[in-house]
């Protein structure tokens, strides 16, 4: 068939124009939740984001940005760039899988018949359709985030090793080599995902210059490629920002230089040096100057420098007088291709590398969002390090239940000495540029190790011990010459937490999810009924988790719910086995083709070492292991049409077709499937979400609210950077203020929000200092008794003491502003401590009557003189909680401070008494909302105890009126068939719940008509159809409301939906073996308590329709009861 490369080239093209509608009808018109906002934002105004950062990413997505002109667009035309490099994945896939297929069937293209065409073509369809239609990759596909840009470099870069393998007998071979450098190198621009392709491309390599390799010699080669990965990885990348370290050292601190001037010099000499040696090694010789150049090649990359300080020009300078002695002495046997070739890949690397000059010279301007802020090459390289995510153990360390190992003084030994260099702190503008040497111990050294451990992180030891049943063995640790038994986990327990929970579950689940079904989108920890993969075949499910058809019906009609009855991946074994079985040819192809899934999936599993209770699904990370199971599945029309040949002795056009034809089936039913769940065309949510919470702000006083996670920070920053929302206030997160660098930009004005009122200068948050400070409540007795003295003096007309007693510790002596500024901020270390365990802080009162909070009626002219912060069961205070305590105390109650409604109490020194709530967000007021609210309750409840009445954080009505009815926004929420995942649907709820409580304190103060009007807005909006009623969402009082309002029908509706939804929970636990029943006797559990309290509610109200549950309610206690005392007497 002579036309083979016209068909095979323009059905890859449409592939590629099917896979880019698909994707192109499906993409979310705006941003995503989690790190896509923050991705979008950073491409759009080259902001800096989080370690590692994607600048390729960025210069990409802002040069597509420039073709929209409303900023609102933005996020849509981003993600449908994700869309189009996910449809040109596809497409490479597609002509990888056809290339490795034909060469199977036939050594020579003009010997391939119409049959062998077919199953060839229609191989690259099958397999590059189930692919397109997976749900792992469908759903990186339609969002803005690095993972589509990253798998299309792993598509090009594995098809471009097959070009290289089809040409490598021609002249200009290498080019190919040097692409897939240059590629490799934008790729970690991108994600460092792309590099785990490295090893299969050795091996393509390897077996075409070694046809005939023995399996030994086989394993060296993969040996080495896995040292290329680490040379890479750990040799080359850190390796440049080591080198450029040193320069820019030397030419500040010794020659007088401001901050990266050594690095400019380091690039100059880099590229020079580059130069010389690829002009050297283009020579007919290998001489002693082409060996320097070569070795000045390597040593200018800061490849062989490994470890740190002298030890790593120590280890630097023996690898390459080893390297220099080993090309000299072989000099006969190295070819100066081989030389020239390296070079020339190393100069691609660094040439795509360099788009990380991007991230210094942003960051240099200050971007009102700027990471890590790393301004110079020794914040770059810790930046790049990902150093404030931490380390974890991989081949030897700690258990979860480890001591520390204690020296003989009874201090915790350290380990991991670290140096590097900071800008010094000046203390005057005009003072020179220095860097100051860090010296750090980043690790501490335990007494109880072993090898390879999985289960290290003492804060799962109860997660850890839900997976495996630890028996564990005695080691002894020795603290203070006193000896302590200690149970660690036995090496076969830790095997065991490995292949169940980081293989099994974080791992083969996600594969079993895209190639044999999904029970649903929610998010599981090993539950039976969330997030698990599924047949769609009853009796196997029914087997594996319990009576699918009694599971309550908003999980069985779930949108995540997908089957495709394992045929894609029985295909895909059907394929593996096919190629396996394709002789010599085929068993190597299988190698390449199973190191691709190998690295790119289990070897992340093994390297990223997870523990129990991620926030999140993790299957984005191993997309390229079930692309590279996508070649399998398309092989497995050849190996089906393998099985007609055996069958009918020849080849046959008709049945080839046919094969084809019920194979694209598989993909065509995955589509089907997965449609409705990666539809996210109708989506809005977590664009306006996140003005939700702008909205909930006073739209004065250019108001601060704090958040601490992903969802509740980065849509947020979307609104504000790309489509210009609320300019005027400001979004502090609590876990980046515990970092210089980000109060460093919260002090900075942005756009038309003023900084925070931070008065510190850096000298006293800079580096370390302050990373946590010493609460001392003794040194308060102290205090006050000098106080005594002074004012007793000062009674007697002597002021001389009192004069002494301002001077050391303030008038006021335990406001914030006197701790701060006579403690903390003093050059005395014996000060350096919180002196009280009560800080307090001084009201404006005329300035809080101004601000347009909300005072307590009858407290118009009672506002309280302090605002008391109670630490007596604190020990220390963070950096994070020190700027809170500063802001708060120079906001001076003009400013509004307000808190996301999702961020922790322990953030804001579980100061709730203080707070108002007036939409998504708690706004700081100087009242103490507990002590007004138990005054109120004594008189309205007298006789009743109110201390025992759980506090609840009031309401500011009139403005949580205004804000949810008038200024919200819902994403779609009410839209027919929108998909809203379970990530989305808690902030559904969310909105759900605000409605809920503002409806019910309405009712409690007999506002019927403004609850009513509360509750019909909100149907309207988060109708049940698209965000069903749960108890999450305060559903169970939005009833209880209805039924206070005489709105019987509508509040038997909703509880009874509750009711029996937790019935048939209850219905289908109690359906499975008593060894199932113990993994959910909790929720088994929780659930009878929903259906006791909803059942409560009803009977109030409608006693015939609750005595029915009653009776059921009763029924399964009593079951219940008999089968727990079953499993306890273990039957």
């Amino acid at each position: 068939m002579k036309q083979y490369s016209k068909i095979n080239n323009l059905t890859g093209l449409v592939v590629f124009i099917i896979a880019a509608i698909v994707y192109s009808l499906t993409i979310e018109p705006t941003a995503s939740f989690w790190d896509c906002p923050e991705f979008i934002l950073s491409a759009f105004k080259l902001e800096v984001g989080h370690p590692p950062g994607a600048p390729f990413f960025m210069l990409t997505g802002n040069f597509v940005s420039q073709f929209v002109s409303d900023p609102s667009k933005v996020a849509m035309i981003i993600n449908f760039t994700s869309g189009l490099m996910s449809a040109a994945c596809i497409m490479f896939l597609f002509w990888t899988i056809t290339y490795l297929v034909k060469k199977l069937l036939q050594d020579s293209e003009k010997n391939l018949t119409t049959t062998q065409l077919i199953i060839v073509v229609g191989s690259g369809l099958v397999g590059a359709f189930a692919y397109m239609f997976s749900d792992t990759f469908w759903f990186s596909a339609v969002e803005g985030e690095v993972y589509a840009f990253s798998s299309l470099f792993t598509a090009v870069v594995f098809w471009l090793i097959l070009k290289w393998d089809d040409a490598e007998d021609s002249p200009e071979a290498d080019r190919w080599l040097i692409l897939i450098a240059y590629l490799t190198g934008l790729s970690i621009g991108v994600h460092l995902l792309n590099l785990l392709c490295i090893p299969a491309i050795v091996m393509v390599y390897y077996y075409k210059k070694r046809p005939n390799a023995k399996l030994f010699d086989s394993l060296i080669a993969l040996l080495f490629s896995c040292i290329l990965v680490g040379i890479v990885l750990y040799g080359l990348i850190p390796g440049v920002i080591k080198v450029g370290g040193m320069f820019d050292l030397f030419f500040v601190n010794t020659l007088g230089f401001s901050f990266n001037s050594g690095l400019l010099f380091y690039i100059v000499l880099l590229i020079a040096v580059l130069l010389w040696s690829l002009y050297e090694t283009q020579k007919d010789i290998i001489n002693t100057k082409t060996i320097i150049a070569f070795l000045a090649s390597i040593a200018i990359v800061g490849i062989p420098f490994i470890s740190s300080g002298y030890k790593s020009v120590l280890y630097g300078a023996i690898i390459l007088l080893a390297l220099g002695y080993f090309i000299n002495k072989y000099k006969s046997r190295v070819s100066l291709r081989v030389l020239n070739t390296t070079v020339l890949c190393i100069t691609f690397i660094m040439v795509g590398y360099s788009s990380y000059a991007l991230i210094v010279i942003r960051s240099i301007a200050n971007t009102p969002m700027d990471q890590n802020s790393p301004e110079d090459i020794f914040t770059l390289g810790s930046y790049l390090g990902r150093e404030q995510y931490g380390t974890r153990p991989l081949f030897y360390g700690q258990t979860y239940s480890s001591y520390p190992e204690f020296d003989k003084q009874g201090e915790i030994v350290r380990s991991g000495k670290s140096v590097t260099y900071t800008p010094a702190i000046k203390k005057n503008e005009n003072d020179p540029d220095k860097y100051e040497r860090v010296e750090q111990y980043t690790d501490i050294k335990f007494a109880q190790n072993m090898l390879f451990p999985r289960m290290y992180s003492n804060r799962h030891k109860a997660f850890y011990e839900q997976w495996v049943n630890i028996e564990g063995k005695t080691e002894y640790s020795t603290i203070n010459g006193n000896k302590y038994p200690v149970v660690v986990p036995t090496q076969l327990e830790n095997i065991q937490f490995m292949l169940k929970y980081q293989v099994g579950y974080m791992y083969w689940r996600y594969f079993f999810w895209n190639f044999v079904g999904r029970q649903n989108d929610l998010q599981g920890q090993g539950d039976l009924d969330k997030g698990n993969w599924i047949t769609g075949i009853s009796f196997i499910d029914n087997m594996i988790y319990g009576d699918q058809d009694k599971l309550p019906d908003d999980l069985k009609e779930n949108k995540g719910h997908n089957v495709y009855y394992g045929l894609p991946l029985l295909l895909g074994i059907l394929g593996l086995l096919w190629q396996l079985n394709c002789k010599r040819n085929g068993k190597k192809q299988f190698s390449i083709v199973f190191l691709l899934f190998f690295m790119t999936g289990l070897a992340i599993i093994l390297y990223l070492n997870q523990t129990p209770m991620q926030v999140r699904e993790r299957d984005y990370a191993y997309a390229g292991s079930f692309y590279a199971f996508a070649i399998w599945i398309g092989m497995g029309v050849a190996g089906l049409a393998q099985i007609s040949r055996d069958l009918f002795k020849k080849e046959n056009t008709p049945i080839a077709l046919g094969i084809v034809g019920v194979t694209l089936l598989i993909p065509i039913q995955m589509g089907c499937q997965n449609w409705d769940d990666h539809d996210r065309s109708k989506r809005y949510l977590a664009r306006d979400i996140g003005q939700n919470y702008f909205n909930s702000l006073q739209e004065e006083g250019n108001p601060i609210i704090f958040n601490n996670g992903d969802n509740d920070t980065f849509p947020l920053w979307y609104n504000q950077e790309v489509e210009g929302v609320r300019l005027d206030s400001r979004t502090c997160n609590f876990s980046y203020l515990n970092t210089d660098w980000y109060i460093d930009q919260m002090k900075r004005t942005a756009y038309a929000g003023p900084a925070l009122p931070i008065t510190w200068t850096k000298e006293f948050y800079g580096g370390d200092r302050y990373n946590s400070v010493d609460i001392n409540p003794d040194r308060k007795k102290e205090i006050l008794y000098r106080q005594k003295l002074a004012k007793e003096a000062l009674a007697k007309g002597d002021d001389t003491r009192w004069k002494q007693f301002v001077r050391d510790y303030g008038e006021e002596p335990f406001t914030v502003q006197n701790i701060f500024n006579k403690w903390l901020l003093s050059n005395d270390p014996s000060r350096q401590v919180i002196p009280t365990d009560t800080l307090v802080i001084k009201v404006d009162k005329e300035a809080v009557k101004r601000s347009g909070m909300y005072i307590p009626e009858g407290y118009e002219n009672d506002i309280p003189d302090y605002m008391y912060i109670n630490l007596k069961n604190r020990k220390l205070l963070t950096k994070g909680n020190l700027m809170l305590l500063e802001i708060l105390a120079n906001a001076n109650w003009e400013r509004p401070v307000y808190i996301a409604i999702s961020v922790g109490g322990d953030e804001y020194l579980n100061l709730d008494k203080y707070l108002v709530q007036e939409g998504l967000t708690y706004r700081f007021t100087p009242f103490n909302m507990e002590v007004i609210q138990n005054e109120r309750m004594k008189k309205m409840y007298p006789g009743v105890d109110v201390s025992k009445i759980p506090y609840q954080i009031p309401l500011d009505t009139e403005k949580m009126y205004n804000n949810l009815l008038h200024r919200f926004k819902f994403g779609g929420m009410d839209t027919d068939g929108i998909y809203i995942d379970e990530n989305a649907m808690r902030m559904c709820l969310t909105h759900r719940r605000t409605f809920v409580q503002l409806a019910a304190q309405y009712v409690e103060e007999n506002k019927f008509e403004k609850a009513k009007e509360v509750l019909a807005y909100c149907e309207k909006v988060i109708p049940a159809k698209n965000v069903p009623h749960d108890f999450q969402s305060y559903s169970h009082i939005m009833a209880e409301s209805y039924y206070a309002m005489g709105m019987d029908d509508k509040a038997k509706e909703i509880a009874v939906t509750l009711a029996e939804r937790s019935l048939a929970y209850i219905d289908w636990s109690m359906s499975l073996s008593n060894s199932k029943m113990i993994t959910v006797l909790s929720t088994l559990q929780y659930n009878l308590n929903l259906l006791r309290n909803i059942t409560a509610t009803i009977n109030r109200y409608d006693e015939l329709t609750a005595e029915g549950y009653a009776i059921q309610l009763d029924k399964v206690s009593k079951e219940l009861g008999k089968r727990v005392e079953m499993i306890k007497r273990g039957y």
